[in-house]
């Protein structure tokens, strides 16, 4: 799978009393699928996925992937703390035609857990997931960094196929990039346009094809009005290696210098566009626009991302359209004067 440009992290939208609000994910998610980022993310960090039950997890990658376009690249989070719950995610989430599963780094026993568990705990992930595993590394949350050195190991498994890096340093990217330059070169499907051609995409022209009703199968004088013809897009192949991704939208520009694909991004939860036109800038080399769309994100990944975390950036999400609501207990809305802070500072940024 193609793992280029931007992927927004998004949100799960609740009911005041805690509930899931499905019927708001689904418009989050069909107005994503509108704007030009590469895919979504459903069940990271920023969408409170350890808040979420089991069932409840089933629900959300099921509500998401029925209101995404088919274009759109979908990543499920599916990490659990064993790799017999993770992999049951990940069963799931297959069967949904997502198209690559995102796993973070499990971490509740993090003092008993060194390079060895961890690079267990990867191999034994990838050898049984029928999607392809892309590695998530936080340790702002899960106070555990991922070696490089184990990250250039786990790039030599052939259902590995990248790592989603939120450490905030470029010179970890660079790193990354560097330590896995020697991992396996595979072929993927694209588009005539070289980007990612998805496994929803192919799902839709396969049904496509086996519902046209055969003409001889109709007897009597029946009038048939034949469906709308879709044209079945042709793909391409390119190669790729093991694909670094950054977390930090307002080091965008300099992780993509230094090799990253691209960026999951909490910013583009609720600015997906202006996310998007940094990568643009940067495809297009203009190197004074890319100066000042990065300006515009520096300042909310600072307040809205780093200060108040999921409950600033749903608030930013309400001020742009989408549907942000309330965190789960026990994280608490922002107050007034928060809001009045996180509005302040997203104002370039709003849709």
């Amino acid at each position: 799978m193609l793992l280029e440009g931007i992927f927004p992290a998004i949100t799960t939208p609740f009911y005041p009393d805690g509930r899931l609000y499905l019927k708001k994910l689904e418009h989050n998610v069909q107005r994503y699928s509108r704007t030009p980022v590469s895919g979504i993310v459903v069940l990271g960090s920023t969408g409170e996925a350890v808040m979420l039950s089991d069932d409840e997890s089933r629900q959300v990658l099921h509500t998401a992937r029925q209101a995404a376009a088919p274009e759109k690249v979908l990543l499920a989070g599916v990490a659990r703390e064993s790799v017999a719950e993770t992999l049951r995610l990940a069963e799931f989430a297959a069967e949904q035609q997502y198209d690559a599963v995102l796993a973070r780094t499990p971490g509740y026993y993090a003092p008993q857990t060194g390079k060895l568990e961890m690079l267990t705990y990867y191999r034994a992930l990838a050898d049984h997931s029928p999607l392809p595993v892309i590695i998530y590394s936080i340790p702002k949350y899960t106070h555990y960094e991922m070696p490089v050195e184990v990250v250039a190991e786990l790039a030599q498994h052939p259902n590995i196929i990248g790592i989603k890096d939120s450490s905030g340093s470029v010179e970890r990217i660079a790193a990354l990039v560097a330590a896995a330059r020697n991992a396996p070169r595979r072929e993927v499907a694209v588009t005539p346009t070289f980007t990612a051609f998805t496994s929803r995409m192919a799902f839709d022209q396969s049904m496509l094809q086996s519902n046209f009703l055969a003409a001889e199968s109709i007897s009597g004088p029946i009038a048939v009005t034949a469906p709308p013809q879709v044209q079945v897009k042709a793909t391409r192949k390119k190669e790729v290696g093991f694909q670094v991704l950054t977390g930090a939208a307002n080091q965008l520009i300099d992780s993509l210098n230094a090799g990253a694909s691209g960026g999951i991004l909490a910013v583009a939860a609720f600015a997906p566009q202006g996310c998007q036109e940094i990568y643009i800038a940067w495809k297009d080399n203009d190197a004074a626009l890319m100066v000042e769309k990065q300006r515009r994100v520096v300042e909310p990944s600072k307040v809205v991302l780093a200060k108040y975390g999921v409950s600033g950036i749903k608030y930013s999400c309400d001020l742009n359209g989408y549907y942000g609501g309330r965190p789960r207990l026990p994280l608490l809305a922002l107050n007034n004067e928060q809001q009045a802070e996180a509005g302040r500072v997203i104002a370039e940024l709003r849709n």
